[in-house]
């Protein structure tokens, strides 16, 4: 099926304060997204990591709104964070919490737990050794992993 671009309805731009009527078949698409059906946009942002997710969101509004309305994005981003820190995970998701919330929530979390265990820390003599980290605050049961695996070692 063919588009018919007489039939195109106008589209109103704002240009400055004034609001000018042009027809949307005279309007040249300035960016993928606005070429494309949502799906293949959406197919896309999803080859993105989280970092460049959070970074195209605020390229345009047209971006930010198929990214942030698109929870399949947020979760594919939340799975790596959910292998690490899956209780809180699963928590945050059982409280309702949606996929991006979830991610901001955990993401630090993942990272810092992740060199934890894999005793990235296990020879830190000093908590000077560790000024220029990022760390976040865990809970008891993450701190319990931690030092079982510091012990298995």
């Amino acid at each position: 099926m063919q588009h018919d671009f007489t039939r195109t309805s106008p589209v109103f731009l704002l240009c400055g304060r004034r609001p000018t009527l042009i027809s949307s078949r005279d309007r040249t698409p300035q960016n993928f997204a606005e070429a494309l059906p949502p799906e293949m946009s959406v197919k896309i942002f999803s080859e993105l990591d989280a970092e460049s997710l959070c970074s195209a969101s605020r390229t345009c509004k047209l971006w930010h709104h198929i990214i942030e309305e698109n929870e399949q994005l947020w979760r594919r981003q939340c799975l790596p964070v959910r292998a690490v820190c899956q209780r809180e995970v699963d928590s945050d998701r059982g409280d309702g919490l949606s996929w991006k919330v979830t991610l901001v929530r955990n993401y630090t979390r993942s990272r810092l737990k992740r060199d934890w265990l894999r005793g990235r820390y296990s020879h830190v003599r000093s908590a000077d050794e560790l000024i220029g980290r990022k760390m976040t605050p865990l809970d008891v049961e993450t701190w319990g992993e931690i030092l079982q695996a510091e012990l298995d070692r």
